[in-house]
C-alpha cells in the first residue's frame, strides 16, 4: 500500500523547511528497498502555483501540482513561511480552505515550526492541543486562544493533526512520521543517516526567555522591568503589588493575563535566563551561580532549572558552555 505525502510550498516558505521532508520521504523508500521491502511513500511537492520562490526569492521550487488539482491525499506537510508570520498568513490565505476540505475527507495534517500558524487559521486546531517555535508561542496564543499550546514540546498529535516545535524540531516530527507509516528501524536508519538525535523529546534547553510585552497594562510593565533587574534580591508578590499600588489577587490575576505566567514563574523563568547566560559565558560554579540569580536552596535551583531547560546546571554547562569547565 502506498502512501502518498504532499509537501505544501508556501509563498514566502522556508526552504530548509520545505526541502527536509520531501528528502527525507524519499531517502525511506531507498532505505526500504535496501531491507527488502517495497517502498511505501509517494512525495510531492503542492502549491498555489507552478513556480513558488522561497527565503525572499534566493530559492525558487518547482511544485508537481497544484493544491487546488489535489482531491485526496494520505499527509499534507505545511513548512513554516519566512519572516513576519502576519504575513505569510496573508500570502497564503488561499491555501487555508484547501488544508480544512483535505482533513475533512481524511488526510493527516503536520505543521512544521511556525507552519503552525496556517495550520491555526483553519480552524482545525480549536480545542485541540499544538506546538510551535518556542520563540513564537506569545504571538500564536494571542491569535489563537483557541488552541492549546505545548509550551517545550517537540512534537504534538491530536485527531491526525501533528505539529513540531522550532526549527530543527521538524526532523523530529518528520522521523517520527517516518516510523509511524512505515517502520521504526527505517527511522533510526534515517537517523543515523542524516546525524539527528532520533529521542530528543523538548526545546526547552533551546528556549530564550522574553517576557511578554505585547500586552498594554502599564502597571504589569513596570512589575516586568522591576523584576528583570533586580532578579538577583529577595522578591514577594507583596512587594510587586504594593510597586503598582494595586491589592494582590488583583495584581495575580493581570500580571497572569498579561504575561501568561504567574508572578513566581516569570521570577522563576528571568532568574534561570540569566543563570544560562552564566554557564554559557563565565567560569563560575553551579553555586557561585545559584546565589548570583537569587537562589539560595541548592536543591530548588537545580529542580528550577532541569523543569524549565529540561538539563540540569551541569548537563546545560557541558553542552552550551563556550569554555569548558569542571564543577
Amino acid at each position: 500500500m502506498t502512501m502518498q505525502i504532499s509537501v505544501f510550498v508556501p509563498e514566502f516558505g522556508v526552504i530548509e523547511a520545505i526541502t527536509p521532508p520531501f528528502r527525507t520521504f524519499q531517502t525511506a523508500n531507498e532505505f526500504l528497498t535496501v531491507f527488502g521491502k517495497t517502498p511505501v511513500f509517494t512525495v510531492e511537492y503542492v502549491g498555489l502555483q507552478e513556480y513558488v520562490p522561497a527565503n525572499n526569492g534566493e530559492y525558487v521550487i518547482k511544485t508537481n501540482r497544484l493544491l487546488k488539482h489535489v482531491a485526496e491525499t494520505d499527509l499534507l506537510i505545511i513548512p513554516p513561511t519566512f519572516g513576519d508570520t502576519i504575513k505569510g498568513i496573508q500570502a497564503n490565505a488561499e491555501a487555508i480552505p484547501y488544508f480544512k476540505k483535505l482533513y475533512e475527507k481524511g488526510s493527516c495534517l503536520a505543521s512544521l515550526c511556525i507552519g503552525a500558524f496556517l495550520l491555526a487559521e483553519t480552524g482545525l486546531l480549536n480545542g485541540k492541543k499544538c506546538s510551535t517555535h518556542w520563540a513564537h508561542v506569545n504571538e500564536f496564543r494571542e491569535r489563537y486562544p483557541q488552541v492549546e499550546v505545548e509550551d517545550g514540546a517537540i512534537i504534538t498529535e491530536h485527531d491526525n493533526i501533528y505539529s513540531s516545535g522550532g526549527a530543527s524540531s521538524l526532523w523530529n516530527l518528520i522521523l517520527y512520521l517516518v516510523e509511524k507509516f512505515s517502520d521504526r528501524e527505517t527511522a533510526i536508519m534515517i537517523s543515523k543517516y542524516f546525524a539527528l538525535d532520533i529521542g530528543r523529546d523538548s526545546q526547552s534547553q533551546f528556549a530564550i526567555f522574553k517576557g511578554q510585552r505585547t500586552h498594554g497594562d502599564d502597571a504589569i510593565k513596570k512589575v516586568q522591568d522591576y523584576i528583570e533587574t533586580h532578579y538577583q534580591d529577595k522578591i514577594s508578590i507583596e512587594m510587586l503589588a504594593n510597586l503598582v499600588h494595586i491589592g494582590r489577587r488583583t495584581f495575580e490575576r493581570r500580571f497572569k493575563e498579561a504575561t501568561n505566567n504567574t508572578p513566581i514563574e516569570y521570577i522563576q523563568r528571568v532568574r534561570i535566563e540569566a543563570a544560562k547566560n552564566f554557564f554559557e559565558a563565565s567560569r563560575k560554579n553551579v553555586s557561585e551561580i545559584m546565589f548570583d540569580v537569587g537562589y539560595t536552596d541548592t536543591k530548588a535551583f537545580r529542580d528550577t532549572f532541569k523543569k524549565i531547560t529540561g538539563l540540569t546546571p551541569i548537563e546545560y554547562r557541558n553542552k552550551f558552555a563556550k569554555v569548558a569547565t569542571e564543577v
